[in-house]
């Protein structure tokens, strides 16, 4: 079996595989979920969120100004 490496580093837990024949539309569906599902995610955790991220990436600021600017 391959390895697949996720943005997030992992590279264990379930395997997720993408249908060939899923057709534009459908894939379009499942990334607007996903989407909708990331901005819900943020807007219920968005200072801790940001905090981590600044953190892990050692940010100064950058975040904040993307977010105002949304």
């Amino acid at each position: 079996m391959k390895n697949y490496y996720q943005p997030s580093g992992l590279n264990t837990g379930l395997d997720f595989l993408i249908d060939k024949n899923r057709t534009p539309e459908q894939a379009l569906a499942v990334f607007e979920l996903l989407d909708d599902l990331r901005e819900r995610i943020f807007n219920h955790c968005q200072i801790p969120i940001q905090e981590l991220l600044k953190q892990e990436r050692g940010t100064t600021g950058e975040l904040e100004e993307v977010i105002q600017n949304r």
